[in-house]
């Protein structure tokens, strides 16, 4: 199915912000009372909300963003990483007139979700941290994926993208079985973001972050909201040893297990499973009733 069938219902447009320039969104559900803004990983773009923005706008007012320097956001900044998209989602929401929402994130997403949630607790409702990044990579295994996934970026960065590079950077997210839902629409989008030259220009700095990554650890131990991790037994690099040992750090924090099959995309890969967690938690603070994960 055709992205543009999934994001009917939305309003694609562009909202101007004081440091960070034009920032593309998606939004749907803006009647509704309770606002929640889904962010994407690292190189990724808000089509990752493809199939869960229109669904969870039955119950919130969703927004989904590019950040400064990816997607077709604009790339007039000159540094790139998560505290720096943390300020930058706090502009978003001044421009929106939104004074608290939830926060939901996946890879980068989560992360920057985590460090905004700890510095500014009074704007965060409840937040969902999707096999976020920012918490520390605990297994031998976790430590090969981080230079796995460095490998793969270099594909995309030291040398001009191709299909095959970005094909490949792609099948990274998902669990094998779910490689089918690749479209090619959905890889040409990529490429074609990769390929522009405002994005050649600012790509070596955003992925930077990776080798400093822990310079920007979530300070799990400050999150006051309510908080849900929401993990896959597939999800690379911070796998779910780390994911547990991270929680840990919260207290009252959430758990999930995805069960539908799913590596690093899950509200994608699965995302009718998702988007019930999703309203579940957002609306109640609670897990779906039989989904107590694992």
């Amino acid at each position: 199915m055709s992205l543009w069938l999934d994001f009917l219902g939305a309003e694609i447009r562009y909202v101007q912000t004081p440091t960070f320039g034009r920032i593309r969104i998606a939004e749907a559900g803006r009647g509704n009372a309770e606002p929640l803004l889904l962010q994407h990983g690292l190189n990724g773009h808000l089509e990752a909300y493809a199939k869960n923005l229109v669904p969870l706008s039955e119950r919130f007012h969703v927004i989904a963003c590019d950040y400064a320097g990816h997607g077709l956001s604009d790339k007039k900044i000159d540094e790139y990483n998560p505290a720096v998209f943390a300020e930058q989602l706090g502009e978003l929401m001044d421009a929106l007139d939104i004074e608290s929402a939830h926060l939901s994130g996946e890879s980068l997403g989560g992360w920057v979700s985590g460090l905004f949630a700890a510095k500014y607790p009074q704007r965060v409702r409840r937040l969902m941290l999707n096999t976020a990044g920012g918490i520390p990579v605990v297994s031998e295994k976790g430590k090969q994926d981080m230079q796995n996934f460095i490998g793969l970026n270099k594909r995309n960065v030291d040398a001009v993208p191709n299909r095959e590079s970005v094909t490949a950077r792609m099948q990274w997210l998902m669990h094998p079985s779910n490689h089918h839902l690749l479209a090619e629409e959905l890889i040409d989008l990529r490429l074609r973001i990769y390929l522009a030259p405002e994005t050649r220009r600012v790509a070596p700095k955003i992925n930077a972050v990776i080798q400093r990554h822990d310079d920007f650890l979530i300070p799990l131990d400050q999150l006051r909201c309510e908080t849900l991790f929401l993990w896959t037994e597939d999800n690379p690099i911070h796998d779910l040893q780390a994911a547990r040992a991270a929680a840990a750090q919260v207290p009252g924090s959430l758990f999930y297990v995805m069960k539908g099959n799913a590596a690093h995309w899950p509200q994608y890969e699965v995302p009718a499973e998702f988007n019930e967690v999703a309203t579940s938690f957002f609306g109640t603070g609670r897990l779906p009733a039989a989904g107590a994960g694992a």
